[in-house]
């Protein structure tokens, strides 16, 4: 399916669909329609900065169907970088939408991640906002290597439309880079702990926060040991990225225009003299 979609941006090596939320929804509902395959891959600033020496998880990107940007950082380095994308399309924000249309279309889904307690939790509030939405089954992320020939089984079982792995990163990425496919789901996105936030475990920041690229702030604040190395170390980096490949344009720029003084470059000829 990835011949089908749009033109991309590329942001530091990455190449992200130029799409707004509804185009995103819109896609994934033609890969249930058609009972097809679309992988959604969510980048923000430290999985670009992770996937720089991760090979796994570089190769995993490049073959996912739909690739969004799920930080207001990457929007904003795009546009720095003159390739901009029109929005942020958030993991978690197409989430919940997706959840909206699982319920309007009769789709089913499957939840995989998190603990059994969030599970729960997160499953129940989901019925309490949407009463009709088809639960096909939902299963921990806490298993190994060796269980994920039966869980893959159980999820080809349960026959979902969409399927929602809410694991750590890069571990979601490389399980469905080696499982995804097989699974026979037409849709498979990654929600990392998106859904910690829909049993109410962790809050989102609130949307101006969000609009101003600081929902990372606001989560540091709610977990620090955890998150503390990830956000400060992974987003300076990202900062020095998009500085450096700045620079080296502006470098390459001004050798093409050569030393002052010099004048411009004859147009070049398009046939004989």
């Amino acid at each position: 399916m990835t011949g089908d979609l749009r033109d991309r941006a590329l942001v530091l090596g990455c190449e992200i669909d130029r799409v707004r939320m509804t185009e995103a929804v819109a896609l994934c509902r033609v890969a249930v329609e058609k009972q097809g395959f679309l992988q959604h891959m969510a980048l923000n600033a430290a999985k670009i900065v992770s996937l720089r020496a991760d090979s796994r998880l570089r190769e995993a990107v490049a073959q996912s169907e739909l690739v969004t940007a799920d930080g207001q950082s990457v929007v904003w380095a795009s546009r720095l970088l003159r390739d901009p994308l029109p929005e942020r399309v958030a993991g978690i924000d197409l989430m919940e939408e997706l959840f909206a249309l699982a319920e309007r279309e009769a789709y089913r889904v499957y939840l995989l991640g998190a603990t059994d307690d969030t599970l729960g939790r997160a499953v129940e509030r989901l019925l309490e906002r949407h009463p009709a939405l088809a639960i096909a089954g939902s299963h921990h992320g806490y298993f190994s290597e060796a269980e994920s020939t039966v869980i893959c089984e159980r999820i080809k079982t349960a026959a979902p439309d969409v399927l929602f792995v809410a694991m750590s990163s890069p571990r979601k990425e490389h399980w469905l880079a080696q499982h995804g496919r097989a699974l026979g789901v037409p849709v498979i996105m990654g929600v990392g702990g998106a859904l910690d936030v829909t049993a109410g475990d962790v809050r989102r920041a609130p949307p101006r926060l969000q609009a101003l690229g600081l929902e990372w702030a606001y989560r540091l604040l709610q977990e620090p040991r955890r998150l503390s190395r990830r956000y400060l170390v992974t987003n300076t980096r990202f900062i020095l990225l998009v500085a450096g490949e700045l620079l080296r344009r502006g470098l390459r720029g001004a050798a093409r225009r050569g030393p002052p003084g010099t004048p411009p470059s004859a147009p070049r000829r398009s046939g004989p003299p």
